[in-house]
């Protein structure tokens, strides 16, 4: 069985961008809570930056706090 890797990790991605919208929503589920780190698979560095820039980026009004 093979260890599933990050994604980010894979790309080479060094920092996730709060302006990056594309990028963010993938990690955004339907109702516009932040999908957590087991299901979208990614390592714990990544992780905590997805998180950081959700967070800004709905802040900025980049991203809605809730998608109806």
């Amino acid at each position: 069985m093979s260890k599933a890797r990050c994604y980010l990790c894979k790309e080479n991605v060094i920092e996730v961008d709060f302006t990056d919208k594309e990028l963010l929503l993938h990690y955004i589920n339907e109702s516009g809570k932040i999908s957590s780190r087991r299901r979208t698979r990614l390592c714990a560095k990544h992780g905590r930056q997805v998180k950081r820039a959700v967070k800004r980026a709905r802040n900025l009004g980049l991203l809605p706090f809730m998608i109806e």
